[in-house]
């Protein structure tokens, strides 16, 4: 099921059918046993309301999760912003050829910073191979001149690129966090058995089979959302790097 959180599409589309199944299911269940009782049975709208209050308080609580992440991810890609920013001027402060070696390296890191948002999932470990290699490459950088000139103005500057690495570390975990495989499998278990009641009470007539397929539709869209929120790749709503590309836009004057 963690692959299959990274496509909403057919999440959606899977829980619809499953659902849609776990009704049914119910409602041959009430079918024999009132074959075998000879009547209509005992009403269970005490627990199916129970349960539907269950799993609505459980979608609300998952899509807050989905919703807090997206947040934090776009919070940590304008941190990321900022801190590549504010090196890239601390850089005046080192040597001529130093500073123009580091703001080449950090228009450079930038670019790769927004092919981390851009590409797809196939070609990242190229994007983070390169980006760890520019990492590298920008620490000798700042490190050299630090060495050979340890002043507070050279240890700004290599506490300037601290945070331009930090910062990355921090979107990639970001990214890593998402919302828990056994929320989902609760969220689904309840699911299911709220259809299985649904099924089990429904009685075969035309309007009570539409609001039936219709809970199961807002339910399956529900998951969607949740699954496409939180999917910093497979998704509809991603986090767009408009700081970043504001960014590299002001490295790369034209």
């Amino acid at each position: 099921m963690s692959h299959l959180i990274n496509f909403p599409t057919v999440l959606s589309a899977l829980a619809f059918f499953v659902l849609w199944l776990s009704g049914r299911i119910g409602a041959s269940f009430r079918t024999k046993k009132q074959e075998l009782d000879g009547a209509a049975g005992a009403d269970p709208s005490l627990i199916l309301g129970a349960t539907l209050t269950l799993l609505g308080l459980i979608i609300g609580f998952t899509f807050s999760m989905a919703i807090s992440r997206y947040e934090q991810r776009k919070n940590y890609e304008e941190a990321e912003a900022n801190a590549i920013g504010t090196e890239y001027v601390r850089a005046d402060l080192l040597p001529a050829a130093d500073a123009q070696r580091v703001r080449a390296l950090l228009a450079s890191y930038t670019d790769q910073r927004l092919l981390f948002y851009e590409v797809s999932g196939g070609q990242l470990p190229r994007v983070n191979a390169d980006t760890a290699q520019l990492q590298t490459e920008l620490w000798s950088a700042v490190v050299g001149p630090a060495a050979s000139q340890p002043t507070p103005v050279t240890a700004l500057v290599v506490s300037g690129m601290n945070d331009v690495l930090n910062s990355q570390g921090y979107t990639q975990a970001a990214w890593w966090n998402r919302i828990p495989i056994s929320a989902w499998i609760l969220m689904v278990a309840i699911a299911v058995c709220c259809n299985l009641l649904i099924g089990y009470s429904v009685r075969r007539t035309g309007a009570e089979s539409v609001v039936f397929t219709a809970l199961t539709l807002v339910v399956s869209i529900s998951f969607f959302l949740i699954a496409d929120i939180d999917s910093p790749r497979g998704g509809l709503i991603r986090v767009r790097p408009q700081n970043l590309v504001s960014l590299s836009q002001s490295l790369h004057p034209q």
